[in-house]
């Protein structure tokens, strides 16, 4: 992997991070609120999961 491929990937992800305020401001809102309301523990857990299939992904997608 080189740099052009870590830009790619930054670049995408702020395409995928702005489709929901785009598409549905106020349900990314309402969003935003549950995860203000979530504890840590759940923060991490869910952080890890989202690491793990993203990982895992990755994986996938490079193997093709």
């Amino acid at each position: 992997m080189d740099y052009k491929d870590l830009a790619a990937a930054v670049c995408l992800l702020c395409v995928f991070e702005g489709l929901l305020p785009l598409i549905a401001p106020r349900a990314w809102k309402q969003a935003l609120l549950r995860v203000l309301d979530a504890t840590d523990f759940r923060l991490r857990v869910g952080g890890a999961v989202l690491v793990v299939l993203g990982l895992l992904a990755l994986q996938w997608v490079r193997g093709m």
